[in-house]
């Protein structure tokens, strides 16, 4: 069986040591759960539905996330696609209107009314009207994992609309993300930018302000993930 080294900080080690707590299998429960959640969106064809929150490959995502993954349906169905393309989950973002990935945007310069123009302007053509559920495509599937992979990846214990624009940003090949990348943005520094927002969000100011005790630490430990990550940019 492959060893897998778990590297803890000082303090953390300490609580860990003297709180008695098996490392291994608490790790191990953590990966298996991971890999679960990762797989899962690998294979979804459908949907989260509104009436079984908490349950299925859709169980960690929020309410506003699921939302934004409804609308990216609707926004299929209206066009009218047969599929649904990490364009669409980005449409679902913007038009879901009131969740953290707005505000994310607008701290890096992208209004979401130019960033909606610049879909509506790469869109594919119309194809046929597609009754009931509308799948989504391979890449869709590769964006949720990658959604999923970055909420875990940043240890958050649920899946929200800043994860699922990390998560189409991280699919290059995703006209999603090519998108965004003509708009400027790249995959570490939306990073960073979902993580200073999130700190804004939780003091219940407009600014971080990066002076302020444990921003550096913070950041410090967001270097450490990204090098887990990996940059996808």
């Amino acid at each position: 069986m492959p060893k897998v080294n778990v590297y803890l900080p000082d303090e953390l080690a300490e609580a860990v040591k003297d709180a008695q707590l098996p490392v291994s299998a608490i790790c191990q429960g953590a990966l298996e759960r991971a890999v679960r959640d990762v797989t899962s969106m690998r294979g979804t064809e459908e949907p989260p539905a509104a009436t079984a929150r908490g349950l299925g490959p859709f169980g960690r995502f929020t309410p506003r996330a699921r939302t934004a993954l409804e609308l990216a349906q609707q926004c299929a169905r209206d066009i009218p696609h047969d599929y649904v393309g990490t364009e669409h989950i980005l449409f679902g973002v913007i038009d879901e209107g009131g969740n953290l990935a707005i505000k994310v945007l607008k701290s890096l310069d992208v209004e979401p009314a130019d960033l909606r123009a610049e879909l509506v302007g790469s869109m594919a053509k119309a194809t046929k009207r597609r009754d009931g559920t509308i799948p989504f495509t391979p890449l869709a599937k590769s964006a949720l994992a990658a959604t999923t992979r970055e909420a875990l990846g940043l240890a958050h214990n649920y899946v929200g609309c800043e994860h699922l624009l990390l998560g189409v940003l991280a699919t290059d090949e995703g006209l999603g993300s090519q998108v965004l990348q003509r708009m400027g943005l790249e995959l570490r520094t939306t990073r960073r930018a979902v993580m200073t927002t999130l700190i804004d969000h939780v003091r219940g100011r407009e600014r971080p302000a990066p002076s302020q005790p444990g921003i550096d630490e913070i950041l410090r430990r967001l270097d450490a993930i990204e090098r887990r990550l990996g940059d996808q940019s």
